[in-house]
């Protein structure tokens, strides 16, 4: 009986063990919505060094790579893993203040991929996922910007994101302030990973889930 009921102790504690880490990250999140890319214009931009298109009056801020953050948060059934990019660069402009009658791009390295534990940088580098040696690049670059989004979001942006060679049309809430000669732009929704061709499902008893939270706490100053 002792036995039994020592036994019974441990599969609970196992089970409130394996609960706490089944949290998913992203379950409260705004979730990005996924389409077709967006057909966008052939005509060729006139750069402003990023490759946003010039508009009369706007306003440009570029980056400010040492203040931002571009991070994500992934998660299986056991856990989570923190992670992000190390390098990456772009811009927002801004006509009259406005980012709605503007756009924003960015372009992120994928080589510098980062996580919190060093063997798994190794494998989101390698085939089973980003396969940065093929695909070194992200890109995401603006086709509208609206007022107003989820959660109390100022903005709702909607663009074309390449991310391991797939382009695909993803619509996300954020937070866009224009100070002066100041941006900030605070984000964070969740990102189906299948969409863009990362299908590495994890281990048979540890899967991962298909959404990933991103984070983006960007600062940007007149250019």
């Amino acid at each position: 009986m002792n036995k039994l009921i020592s036994l019974s102790g441990a599969a609970l504690l196992s089970a409130s063990l394996l609960a706490v880490g089944c949290d998913d990250p992203a379950k409260n999140k705004s979730k990005a919505t996924t389409t077709e890319a967006i057909p966008t214009t052939n005509a060729a931009p006139a750069s402003v060094g990023t490759g946003i298109t010039e508009t009369a009056g706007a306003k440009t801020y570029t980056f400010d790579q040492s203040t931002s953050k571009v991070s994500w948060t992934g998660s299986k059934v056991t856990g989570k893993h923190e992670g992000g990019f190390k390098t990456f660069s772009g811009a927002i402009k801004a006509p009259d203040g406005a980012p709605e009658k503007g756009s924003v791009e960015v372009n992120i390295d994928a080589t510098s991929i980062f996580s919190d534990n060093e063997r798994l940088t190794g494998h989101l580098q390698s085939k089973d996922f980003f396969e940065v040696s093929t695909y070194p690049k992200a890109t995401f670059v603006s086709t509208k910007i609206d007022k107003g989004g989820e959660k109390g979001a100022t903005h709702t942006v909607t663009g074309n994101l390449t991310l391991h060679g797939v382009t695909k049309g993803v619509t996300f809430p954020a937070t866009i302030k224009v100070e002066g000669d100041s941006v900030s732009c605070d984000a964070e929704f969740a990102l189906n990973r299948k969409d863009f061709g990362l299908l590495y499902p994890g281990k048979q008893d540890d899967l991962i889930r298909d959404d990933v939270v991103i984070k983006l706490a960007i600062k940007g100053k007149k250019s």
